[in-house]
């Protein structure tokens, strides 16, 4: 079975040079924009017609571009520097030992985060705004406790403390061959 998590990041095309500027708090936090600008856009249908096209397709376009706007920050040791570093070593899960419970709750958030789709799409179709934004919600709560369990992993794997400064991003040594 395709691993979808590294699917979703080769569609993104994201290189180490973007993963450290994914880093920088100001990336990791406006990302949490990219799904209400595409449902934004797509509501938009409604009201301005094919107009909406080219909305949906600059949400889409700041949905590949937000990784990559902004620098690397000066500081890895942020929550949210330390979600995106969590995220690269959960990737790379065959690399690094990441133990089975983190990667079990990763699925989970992830399938509850799939699921907040249903009311999403759901409102999106009959143009029902509660319906929208209760999928909203339920789609973007899961990805906030996905990106705490990445920082959990992070910690973990680099015995540092969340919060300590990290002036370079830290990544736990890799697996030894057997």
């Amino acid at each position: 079975m395709t691993d979808l998590y590294r699917a979703a990041e080769r569609l993104m095309g994201m290189q180490d040079a973007d993963w450290r500027r994914h880093a920088n708090p100001l990336s990791v936090w406006s990302r949490f924009t990219c799904l209400p600008l595409l449902v934004l856009a797509i509501y938009a249908r409604t009201w301005i017609g094919w107009w909406a096209l080219p909305l949906f397709v600059l949400a889409v376009a700041w949905t590949w571009y937000n990784p990559r706007a902004f620098p690397p920050p000066r500081n890895f040791g942020t929550w949210a520097s330390r979600a995106t570093l969590g995220e690269r070593i959960f990737l790379a899960r065959k690399t690094y030992v990441v133990a089975a419970h983190h990667v079990r709750a990763a699925n989970v958030l992830t399938l509850l985060s799939a699921l907040g789709a249903v009311p999403l799409v759901y409102g999106l179709v009959v143009l029902n705004p509660w319906a929208t934004l209760a999928g909203i919600v339920a789609t973007i709560l899961p990805k906030v406790w996905f990106c705490d369990r990445m920082v959990w992993i992070h910690a973990e794997l680099t015995d540092t403390t969340p919060g300590d400064p990290l002036p370079e991003p830290l990544l736990p040594p890799e697996r030894t061959p057997i």
